[in-house]
């Protein structure tokens, strides 16, 4: 059965875009689910960037949502992954050009087409936020381990419930597990127990990601970065498997670690008391 998840923040800037590339890449890569993409920050689009797809718009979401085009005609299918398309936002329009009954008739006729609708929203609260949660049956939000993204992700919870959505799901980004354990960043027990939502995963600090953005190749894809590992493990997550969280131990790389990632040997873990990244 097709699901339409919405990936949400709150606060700008915590990963949102970065994750909904990455999740939608692993699904469609290593679960071989037909996937979706959609961007609906009008105005203010950056999927497609992050994807490396800004060259091959021709049509986008409000051109759909009014008629000028066939959805289909407005899909970019993703020549490096079969079975994975984006549809993009528009870049000259603003968040009005559409309306929450739009955006479930367009999640309708996506349900017909793919395995996963994955909605890439917009930052706040506003009339961007309740476009992109009209549709979506599930919801996960991002954020990351600052006291005003987490304040913001609190608000989108309580948002979300009284929308109706149960159980939303939480990605904790940009843990820095030396800053966690200087007591210099909130831990994730902190966090999930301001939220009281489940937790879907933790995604380390990793520059692998900002090469990855620029490049617009999803980490998940890359074999050698702990942030690409954590999505896939998201990945896995959501289709059902029961995936153990990445301790602060394992996301932490050690002096060895980091030697060994220079000349480029593949990592691999080790299961067992004291369990960390061994190469």
């Amino acid at each position: 059965m097709s699901q339409v998840l919405v990936i949400t923040s709150g606060k700008g800037g915590v990963g949102k875009t970065t994750t909904t590339a990455n999740i939608g890449t692993g699904l469609a890569l290593y679960k071989h689910r037909k996937v979706v993409m959609v961007d609906a920050d009008i105005g203010l689009r950056n999927l497609d960037v992050v994807m490396g797809l800004e060259n091959r718009i021709v049509y986008d979401l409000v051109d759909v949502t009014h008629g000028m085009c066939r959805l289909k005609q407005a899909l970019i299918k993703d020549k490096r992954f079969e079975n994975l398309y984006l549809l993009p936002a528009a870049q000259t329009k603003d968040k009005t050009a559409v309306t929450p009954d739009q955006m479930k008739k367009l999640c309708e006729d996506l349900r017909k087409e793919f395995d996963y609708v994955l909605i890439d929203c917009p930052a706040g609260i506003e009339q961007g936020f309740k476009n992109a949660i009209a549709g979506a049956d599930r919801a996960i939000i991002v954020t990351t381990p600052e006291v005003s993204a987490v304040r913001d992700a609190d608000r989108i919870v309580g948002l979300l419930e009284a929308s109706g959505f149960e159980e939303p799901k939480l990605i904790i980004n940009r843990i820095r597990p030396d800053m966690v354990k200087r007591g210099d960043m909130m831990n994730i027990d902190d966090m999930i127990d301001i939220l009281a939502i489940e937790l879907l995963g933790v995604v380390p600090e990793d520059e692998k990601i900002v090469i990855s953005t620029n490049r617009g190749e999803p980490a998940v894809a890359d074999e050698y970065s702990r942030a690409g590992q954590a999505y896939r493990n998201i990945t896995r997550r959501i289709e059902g498997e029961d995936v153990p969280l990445m301790t602060i131990e394992e996301v932490e790389p050690t002096f060895m670690d980091k030697l060994r990632m220079f000349f480029g040997l593949k990592a691999r873990r080790v299961k067992g008391e004291g369990a960390r990244w061994t190469f």
